[in-house]
């Protein structure tokens, strides 16, 4: 097997040889070039301690030292270079408290995750696997090097990780390896909020979201998201669903397409379904005001991994109005992207198809054929050019001050009142219209009653 190295990680290997030093490319890159996918980084581990990899190169920066790493500098480009390393005691699910340098390459393997990740490779030596990562690719199999449980207990988050893995790859968790998450998923607590937003986020833009099913499976959704966990426990008896909430949840994962905001609102658009769910006469549950408390919950929940404001803000705006429905009309479609926002009201109709894919029949083409109508009149809004917001508004407040209105209050007030009369009839768009003396004095009046 040969792989191809990039020349400037070619160069790094060669000035290692030639002072004398083992190295080689190692981990994710080695994987992702047998599986003919574009790696992202290029990693190397050598013989040589940090200082004296210091010393053949030289820009380098002292990334991890203390850990044995070296990042050198070729041209704009970084790589790091670590020392084969033995770990000491982990104490923190993370860090080991020391490490100990080691001269062989085959000790420093054994520390590493999966065995997938336990290959190394350099063009003298070939590929060096010696647990079976070549094998366990051929299976499509995600399994750990030696002790699985050993393996979580120096980084919790490989838990994680594993699943991650498999929702890129497609693979499944061998037996043991998934056996010691399920047994081990509590100590997922020790982890930091950002570095599991980090996995989360790379499973549901995966090719496999679905494997949200296998952090449920395995209990790790219930240290790291408690809430989606009632989802599953809490059915929807109504025509409109098939699949109890959290079921339902995941099958819109696997529906829309493979955007982070769109993935992040399917995953939390049900929410708090749970909470919200009363049962009528006839057995027939409802969910009512979901929606609404839903977006609070989404945005605490989001809050709470860390994730940026814009990202809670959208998801947040998306989960409050998923749910909602008005009649297919042009009037109507400029008022509800007007709410919503222009930038998200695209979004809001993939999240009604994919919350509708993941219902049952019942009445699911005429859902379709609502949305596809509201996509159509957003389209013909947006070609016409027609006023969606104050700033599209044929005045401003500048106009309004030379009227004699002071600003404050009541200035906005009427911009407010004009825009409310032109997403109703878009041709009333006119600085002549808005600012002639009965017009405008009718916008003070309204506001004045």
């Amino acid at each position: 097997m040969r792989i191809n190295i990039p020349e400037p990680a070619a160069q790094i290997l060669n000035k290692l040889h030639e002072a004398g030093y083992e190295a080689y490319v190692v981990g994710g890159c080695v994987r992702d070039s047998i599986l003919n996918r574009e790696p992202g980084d290029w990693d190397i581990t050598t013989s040589a301690r940090p200082w004296q990899v210091k010393e053949i190169f030289g820009r380098t920066i002292d990334t991890g030292i203390q850990h044995g790493t070296v990042t050198i500098m070729i041209g704009k480009e970084g790589f790091e270079v670590t020392t084969y390393r033995i770990d000491g005691e982990y104490e923190d699910g993370r860090h080991p408290k020391d490490v100990t340098f080691t001269a062989s390459l085959i000790e420093d393997l054994k520390r590493r995750d999966f065995t997938i990740n336990a290959m190394a490779y350099s063009e003298e030596d070939g590929l060096i696997d010696k647990f079976d990562g070549l094998a366990d690719i051929e299976k499509k199999v995600i399994r750990c090097v030696g002790n699985p449980k050993e393996r979580f207990t120096e980084d919790a988050l490989r838990m994680m990780r594993a699943v991650r893995f498999a929702a890129q790859l497609g693979y499944s968790i061998e037996e043991d390896t998934r056996q010691a998450i399920i047994d081990m998923a509590p100590t997922l607590k020790k982890i930091s909020a950002e570095r599991i937003q980090v996995e989360l986020v790379k499973l549901l833009i995966s090719a496999n979201p679905g494997e949200m099913r296998e952090l449920y499976q395995t209990g790790i959704t219930s240290v790291i998201m408690p809430e989606f966990d009632r989802c599953f426990e809490t059915p929807q008896i109504n025509p409109h669903h098939s699949y109890n909430v959290g079921e339902h949840i995941v099958r819109s994962v696997e529906s829309v397409k493979n955007d982070r905001i769109l993935r992040i609102t399917m995953l939390l658009h049900d929410i708090e379904k749970p909470s919200c769910r009363t049962t009528d006469e006839s057995g027939r549950d409802h969910f009512r005001g979901h929606a609404e408390k839903g977006a609070d919950t989404a945005f605490a929940i989001l809050k709470r991994l860390k994730f940026d404001r814009d990202t809670m803000d959208k998801v947040k705006v998306l989960v409050k109005y998923h749910d909602w429905r008005f009649p297919a009309e042009k009037k109507n479609v400029r008022k509800a992207v007007n709410k919503i926002g222009d930038e998200l009201f695209p979004f809001l109709l993939e999240v009604k198809r994919a919350d509708t894919a993941a219902q049952s029949n019942y009445r699911r083409n005429e859902k379709y054929e609502w949305i596809d109508k509201l996509e159509t009149l957003y389209n013909d809004i947006k070609r016409d050019n027609e006023c969606i917001s104050l700033k599209m508004l044929a005045v401003n407040g500048n106009d309004l001050i030379k009227k004699g209105i002071k600003p404050g209050k009541e200035l906005g007030d009427i911009l407010s009142a004009m825009l409310e009369d032109v997403l109703e009839e878009p041709s009333h768009n006119l600085k002549e219209y808005l600012l002639d003396e009965d017009i405008f004095f009718g916008f003070v009046n309204k506001k004045e009653k």
